[in-house]
């Protein structure tokens, strides 16, 4: 007796090899769809960044002193003693000044804390809120010259970064009011 091939068996679930590839063929195909590929219903536009702001003139000295000015009046009306630095774009000191009893290690916290908001381009309280969030808000850490404290901000004029101030000397959020106050000049 002569042995064939062995048939082959079928069980049950077993499905023809073509119907699993057209199965295949239409999970593939809505998935397409439903992925807009077609341009239907696009979601709306990501916030622009903020490495896309651009860098303009650097901020004359005339203006650096008015601006530190702003910030300097907000601290004497709250009886706050600060340290007050503005910085250019690339972070190099423009104008500093401390007031009277400030405390001494304020003065080099107000430059790096300025220097971090122009580097960066974004307030420093976003390095504050971003590590309090924990997760790879930690992240921040590990990034040089930033400083994870309010008081620090960008200095903007005609849209473009042109340098950023930075207040060390009370309470982070105290520095950062002043620095609002003074950011208000420019506007």
């Amino acid at each position: 007796m002569l042995q064939g091939a062995p048939l082959e068996t079928k069980q049950e679930g077993d499905m023809p090899f073509s119907k699993s590839l057209t199965g295949a063929a239409l999970v593939i195909w809505a998935s397409f769809l439903s992925s807009n590929a077609f341009g239907a219903d696009e979601k709306s536009a990501a916030p622009v960044s903020t490495y896309a702001i651009p860098i303009g003139a650097t901020i004359s000295l005339d203006a650096a002193k008015k601006v530190a000015a702003a910030a300097a009046a907000e601290a004497r009306k709250n009886n706050w003693r600060m340290a007050i630095a503005v910085v250019d774009p690339a972070g190099s000191l423009i104008y500093y000044e401390k007031m009277d009893d400030t405390q001494i290690g304020s003065a080099k916290v107000a430059i790096d804390k300025a220097r971090s908001a122009a580097l960066y381009k974004r307030p420093t309280k976003a390095f504050q809120d971003a590590i309090a969030g924990g997760g790879l808000g930690v992240r921040v850490l590990g990034l040089e010259g930033a400083v994870p404290l309010e008081g620090g901000l960008p200095l903007m004029s005609g849209g473009k970064l042109v340098g950023a101030i930075g207040v060390s000397g009370d309470l982070s959020e105290h520095d950062g009011q002043c620095a609002s106050a003074a950011v208000a000049v420019l506007k």
